[in-house]
């Protein structure tokens, strides 16, 4: 019950601030951010995975600031890192050979 008390203590204030949350609790935020999701409004939540590289989270986190509105991140539950490494393998492989 603490933990879900925290858990909506958090995200009432960053909607209340009007802030994407940036969390690295992919254990139990998930289901709170849903549940916090089906009876209010949220400006979004951002899981970053906990053995994600700090730099990789801070360029896909600056990805998302520079490249979004703010809008498109309300009532929305995302993880980092946005692409799997295969995905952005092929990606980098590919503008290589252009």
């Amino acid at each position: 019950m603490k933990v879900r008390f925290q858990a909506d203590a958090v995200l009432s204030e960053a909607a209340k601030q009007g802030r994407v949350l940036v969390t690295h609790d992919g254990s139990s935020m998930p289901r709170h951010s849903a549940e916090f999701i089906a009876k209010r409004r949220s400006p979004g939540v951002i899981v970053v995975r906990q053995n994600l590289p700090i730099h990789d989270a801070a360029e896909d986190l600056i990805l998302i600031w520079t490249a979004t509105d703010a809008e498109e991140w309300t009532d929305r539950i995302r993880f980092l890192p946005l692409y799997p490494l295969c995905v952005l393998r092929a990606f980098v492989v590919k503008a290589l050979q252009l």
